[in-house]
Formats: C-alpha cells, structure tokens, sequence
C-alpha cells in the first residue's frame, strides 16, 4: 500500500483556540494548510470567571482526498520498473534451482573435487532438514582435528543452501558415524573430569569446543551435585569449565599453625654505670637500672671475688 494510503484523509480535533485545534489536526495529517479544507465545528467559549468554558472543535480534510485516493491506488496496482525486473529475476531463479539437497551435494562435490578427494555423498532431505553422508578413503582428512574440518564443510553448505531456500533448512553432515562416537566420548570425558574435580577440589578446563559439544557437556553435568560447569573465551576458542560446587575460598597467607611455642628471648647482660646497671638486651638497646657498680669492670672483678672465696 503506498504511503497516502497509509495516511488518514479527514480529522476532527478539539483545543482551547480555534488555531490550537487547527495545528493539531495539520501535524496528525503531516500535511500544510494550503493542502486542508477547514470546517469549524464549534468555535468554543472562554466563558465567565472560568465558568461554562468550551474547547473549540475543527474538521480538517485533505483537499481533492478522492482523486488523490484514485490515483494513488492505480500506482500501486502497477508495478515499476524495478519492481517488474525483480520479479523476472526471481521467476528464473527459482526455475534454475534444483532441490536443496542436490545443490548441496554438488557444492560438496566441487569442494572434494578441488581437495583431489574421491569422496561418496549421500544427502537427504526431510522435514526441512539435509542429512548428508559422506563416505570414501581417507575420511580423516574430511573429519579434521576434533571435528574442526566436517564441522567447517556443514556450516559452509547450511549457507549455500539457505542461500536459496525461502525457509531456513538444517544441514547436517556425517561419515563413519564419527557424530555419535564423538558425543559417546564426550559423555565418558564429562564423567571421568566431574570425578576428579569433585575429589580434588579444583577446577578443570576442556579443549575449545563447538556449541553443539559444549551443549553436550553441559546437559550431562547440570544435575550433579559435586560439580558445576560454564564457559569461558570467545568463538571459536570458546571452552567449558568443571569447577567443584561450594568450593572453600583461598586464604591468602595459609592457615595459622596451633599450639606454636614462642620463640625463646635471650637473656640480658647487665653493666653497672655509677649508680645504674645498663642492661643489654638481643637488640643491643640499654635499659639503665640503679645499682652499686660503678661500670661493668666492677661487676665482673666482685663476682670473681665471691667465685674465689666460694
């Protein structure tokens, strides 16, 4: 539908003034006065004191509205230029367009081709999803490290295809059941690592994954009672991570020891200064004490005496 159209031909509005009603009927019409004929419904009242007050009303409406309506709707019966040769486009778009599965069988084709790979494919399609089975020698190459290769060649053909489909179509591609041995081990690698981090009590971080196998991971474990798991990074480095469930934070500087024994001080060496003993601690910081030495030579000299009589 074009845009006048869209657009409404006549308005009534209501304001304090004439002209506020009027302005207010041209701004919902998006239109200016020269286009509008105007019909004063009620010119409104100020009344007395503010009593028996009246809003004022108008009706608006598009000047020759019919014949612009007549008008507009013969154009939109006819398409433009462009319009007619989109159309034509698409017509034999659509007419050179085999199934979805045969294109993707030829676009993998090509690439096996281009690879100097004899590869057999088989492709299926069934409720708007393309299950394609590759099978030939040397399938490890067309597998790749953790699936990278496979995972890569599904991705490129679901673009392909849904290239030219209206409707979104799923591809999936498999060979020598390489899928379900791959989430098999994925399974046994989730129970074998919520085991050990739930006996050591630290975390555990997996290689990168895809999300389909990160899914896989995490559907296992997320009704354990020791573990629990989430992912960290960005695609395509993005990984999962088994961490233990109410886990003991860290203190830093450890734990004290109990039952330590205090270190043992040692004792004072006293020296007698006049009328003061000057005591020597383990730092060597005097601590004076009055005595009846008169320096250390005087202690020293009455104690061998008292050692000599004994």
């Amino acid at each position: 539908m074009s845009e006048f159209l869209r657009k409404k031909l006549s308005t009534e509005k209501s304001a304090k003034s004439k002209e506020d009603a009027i302005e207010a009927a041209l701004k919902e019409l998006e239109t200016s006065r020269e286009d509008v004929e105007i019909e004063v419904i009620d010119e409104g009242s100020k009344g007395f004191l503010g009593l028996g007050a009246r809003d004022a009303r108008v009706k608006v409406t598009l000047k020759n509205a019919a014949e612009k309506n007549e008008k507009a709707a013969v154009k939109e019966s006819k398409p433009s230029v462009k319009e007619k040769s989109t159309r034509a486009k698409n017509a034999v778009k659509k007419e050179s367009l085999g199934a979805p599965e045969e294109d993707a069988k030829k676009f993998l084709g090509d690439i096996f081709s281009a690879m100097n790979l004899d590869v057999s494919i088989d492709a299926k399609m069934e409720d708007e999803t393309i299950s394609i089975d590759l099978s030939g020698e040397n399938m490890g190459i067309v597998i790749g490290k953790r699936g990278d290769t496979l995972d890569s060649l599904q991705y490129l053909t679901s673009l392909v295809v849904n290239q030219r489909s209206d409707d979104y179509i799923k591809v999936s591609i498999d060979t020598e059941n390489y899928r379900e041995k791959r989430t098999e081990a994925l399974l046994a690698l989730s129970a074998r690592l919520a085991d050990k981090v739930a006996k050591t009590g630290k975390k555990f971080t997996l290689e990168p994954m895809n999300p389909y196998e990160r899914r896989i991971i995490h559907s296992t474990l997320q009704d354990s009672e020791t573990v629990t798991t989430y992912s960290v990074g960005s695609e395509p480095y993005r990984k999962v991570v088994i961490a233990p469930k109410n886990a003991k934070p860290y203190k830093k500087g450890g734990y004290k020891k109990r039952n330590s024994k205090p270190r043992e001080q040692s004792k004072p060496i006293a020296e007698k200064t006049g009328s003061y003993t000057t005591t020597y601690k383990a730092d060597f910081k005097p601590q004076q004490h009055k005595a009846e030495y008169k320096n250390f030579e005087d202690y020293l000299a009455a104690h061998s005496e008292n050692q000599d009589n004994e």
